[in-house]
């Protein structure tokens, strides 16, 4: 290995200013390159997605009718122009789509004019940066496959630089041979390199496009979300976890309404929840994955406090950090707690607001459904909606100016938000307290692990109602529509109307559904172990280690004094394995001389192998050729290294059944 990297090295100083690169080594080059580039296309602007693969289609042209580089006078303007289009379609050069984008076009254009071997390096380490770059916005375990293959590619294309003459297999070999020497100074940095607690990557102005909720909510969000069927977290219960109709995951709780869209209202964060929780606790751990904003989903109602994070006024509970990456909380829930019991006066008059206009039917109707009492106006107001006529669906009609009103008495049809929305502006409009709960409701467990999965699609909206001597309560308008939405989820409710439905829901595709089952079990396990490794379990780990007290600079000593012996380490093991390949061949010719001995013919300590042959072949004539041939192959596999496992296997079978009889 070593003598091959001295090799590249002695190429690169003394190549030629115009080193021509043959087809296979170019093939290498673009194989590498082209792989690099595919996943951060996607995310490109589309002029940059569709100038990539036609530079290194040039290029490959180019290659195979073997001609050098274009002309510079064409290859300036064309980088300024990418330059540019860089500039205008980001708005900037700061940030990681900006700079990615502009490694890839550079990256294209650099293998294009490659002129000579410091052409070709630069190349290569422009594919070795953005392959580090695919872990900017996913680190999910296909990435790092992805990562790994073209990396194998990448070190293969500089080892056909420096052995034209090797095989395929050969270079992959040695790719895969050299990324395995460098494993342990890659597990001791994972382990003990110094984290910090906030992301290495974010820059001003990248803003990451992030599916899930936010802070509104407007007829259509949450059926839109609902079609999405990425994971939004992972729930791992101590215990059975609760029944699919309890499975209310509290977010985002909107309090404003400005006639069409309801917003967060601001509180104040405390350490410590405001309720004293009773009854039933429901432990369990959940993994969060990044939506770059900071409420959780819990089961009502945490108990505090807990590490990182804070509780509002309106029960929402908060990480003290944005979630920009995926993250790992440990609550315990009592859903039976009566919370707002002695609820803040100004708390229940916001609760009440409605704009002084708009949507003049549903408060005619709130009016005509007003009770004696708040109870009484709570359930006249459910029986309406459930005796209405109203249809769920993931597909709802454009809603008008009075949105409500639209919904009411006219569509009839909608998603949970809008059943939540006309219920609280139905329960306002009467005098109580109401206010809209965002969420997930459901969530299914892998029958594998037992980990629960809730996803987008999971994506729910409710009500709370204040009443007198019970505080706040769950209302859910939706479940009188659609009541297999709570217990059987989206697809159970939506099951006359499959074609609404993401694929993995759809009851014909079952069989997607459980290799996914299996795909999760070991995605959660990569989560688990590798990407929630942060700044805190590193801090634990040093802790338990005791290493929390060294600075920096000595973890780092540290650090690079156990990689050095681990690779020491490694080197020995592969050198007793070499040794043990040798002794193989050692024992098979020790066992040919000990077999001739006992014929009176022992072999001298200074006599070679094609000697003994020529000694053997004059005393024993009858078996001239084969013991010639043993002993030529001896020689040939101890002095022309290397020797193969099968050769050395089929020479020590040939010396086993050697009868000289």
């Amino acid at each position: 290995m070593i003598h091959r990297l001295l090799s590249f090295r002695l190429l690169a100083r003394h190549s030629s200013p115009n080193y021509t690169l043959r087809r296979d080594q170019g093939a290498w080059l673009l194989a590498a390159a082209a792989l690099t580039l595919a996943p951060h296309l996607l995310g490109m602007p589309p002029w940059v997605a569709i100038l990539c693969p036609v530079l290194l289609a040039w290029r490959g042209w180019r290659l195979w009718h073997g001609q050098l580089a274009p002309a510079r006078w064409l290859l300036i303007p064309l980088a300024l122009a990418a330059v540019i289009g860089v500039r205008i379609s980001h708005g900037h050069f700061f940030g990681k789509v900006p700079g990615l984008t502009l490694l890839a076009v550079l990256l294209s254009l650099k293998l294009l004019e490659s002129r000579n071997m410091r052409d070709i390096r630069v190349a290569v380490l422009l594919c070795l940066f953005l392959q580090f770059g695919f872990f900017f916005n996913n680190q999910s375990l296909p990435m790092t496959l992805l990562a790994l293959v073209t990396i194998v590619l990448t070190i293969g294309s500089l080892l056909a630089l420096i052995d034209p003459a090797a095989k395929t297999r050969e270079r992959l070999g040695m790719s895969v041979q050299l990324i395995i020497h460098g494993l342990p100074f890659m597990l001791v940095f994972f382990v003990l390199f110094p984290r910090l607690a906030m992301p290495l990557w974010g820059m001003p102005s990248d803003n990451s496009a992030i599916t899930g909720l936010s802070d509104s909510m407007a007829p259509g969000t949450i059926s839109e979300l609902s079609l999405s069927d990425e994971i939004a977290f992972r729930a791992e219960f101590i215990g059975p976890p609760p029944p699919p109709i309890a499975r209310y995951w509290r977010g985002p709780v909107m309090n404003d309404f400005d006639g069409r869209s309801w917003r967060i209202a601001p509180r104040p964060l405390r350490n410590q929840p405001l309720y004293t929780p009773t009854g039933v606790r429901v432990d369990y751990q959940l993994t969060v994955e990044p939506h770059y904003q900071i409420w959780l989903p819990v089961l009502d109602f945490p108990a505090g406090p807990v590490d990182n994070v804070r509780f509002s006024h309106d029960f929402q509970t908060l990480s003290r950090t944005p979630l920009n990456g995926r993250m790992q909380f440990r609550f315990s829930s009592y859903p039976e707690t009566m919370v707002g019991l002695d609820e803040n006066a100004w708390i229940l008059s916001q609760a009440r607001q409605l704009p002084r206009t708009g949507n003049p039917r549903a408060r005619a109707l709130a009016a005509e459904l007003r009770g004696e009492t708040p109870e009484q106006t709570l359930s006249q107001i459910l029986v309406w909606m459930r005796d209405a006529g109203f249809t769920y669906t993931l597909q709802p009609p454009l809603f008008d100016v009075d949105s409500v009103d639209f919904f009411l008495f006219d569509a009839r049809l909608g998603f949970c938000e809008h059943f939540a929305s006309a219920f609280v502006f139905l329960m306002r409009s009467a005098g109580i307290p109401a206010r809209i709960v965002t969420g997930y409701q459901g969530g299914t467990v892998n029958p594998i692990n037992q980990i629960m999965v809730v996803r987008q699609s999971d994506a729910h909206a409710w009500a709370e109602v204040w009443l007198e001597g019970r505080g706040w309560v769950r209302v859910d308008p939706t479940a009188l529509v659609a009541p297999l939405r709570i217990t059987d989820g989206l697809a159970g409710a939506l099951s006359s109307s499959e074609g609404e439905l993401p694929i993995f829901l759809r009851p014909e595709f079952f069989w997607l559904r459980d290799l996914r089952f299996r795909w999760e079990v070991i995605a959660n396990e990569w989560n688990r172990m590798v990407l929630t490794y942060n700044y805190a379990r590193q801090r634990d780990l040093l802790e338990d280690i005791g290493l929390d007290t060294l600075e920096p600079p000595s973890l780092i000593a540290v650090m690079i004094t156990v990689g050095v012996l681990l690779f020491i380490i490694m080197l020995l093991v592969w050198a007793r394995h070499a040794r043990d390949e040798r002794d193989a061949l050692d024992r098979a010719w020790a066992l040919f001389s000990n077999k001739l001995a006992r014929h009176g013919l022992a072999r001298a300590p200074a006599e070679g192998p094609l000697d003994f042959s020529r000694r053997l072949a004059a005393a024993l004539p009858a078996h001239a050729g084969t013991l010639g041939d043993i002993c030529a192959r001896y020689a040939r596999l101890r002095y022309r290294p290397p020797a193969s496992n099968d050769d050395i296997q089929e020479l020590s079978h040939a010396i086993r059944t050697l009868d000289l009889k």
